[in-house]
């Protein structure tokens, strides 16, 4: 009985891990289409704003993602700090395609 306790337990913190990770992976997803938004607008303050809360969102989601997944994931957090960079000097253009490089990878390390 033990035994299926620890093995039932270990299910349902995995499958917590899994969430955690998936519901930080769409807010970052989310924050990083409205910093491609805010870019496009040429609003490089709002964009570094939303660009700002998806890092933290990937950050979180990388902690716990594993494999390529966590490749993907680990890369849009550097694209989203590339981003916020660029966006703090005004660059609107290049911090959007930084974030859009972001959103791409948070993507594919959420599949």
């Amino acid at each position: 009985m033990k035994k299926l306790t620890f093995v039932f337990a270990a299910v349902l913190l995995f499958l917590s891990t899994a969430v955690f990770a998936e519901e930080h992976a769409y807010a970052a997803m989310e924050h990083a289409s409205s910093a491609i938004a805010q870019g496009k607008l040429g609003k490089a303050p709002a964009l570094v704003e939303h660009a700002g809360v998806a890092l933290e969102h990937a950050k979180q989601a990388a902690e716990v993602a594993k494999g390529l997944s966590k490749t993907h994931i680990e890369a849009g957090v550097k694209s989203l700090e590339e981003a916020i960079s660029r966006g703090k000097t005004g660059d609107a253009v290049s911090a959007t395609k930084a974030a859009e490089e972001a959103l791409a990878h948070i993507q594919a390390g959420n599949k």
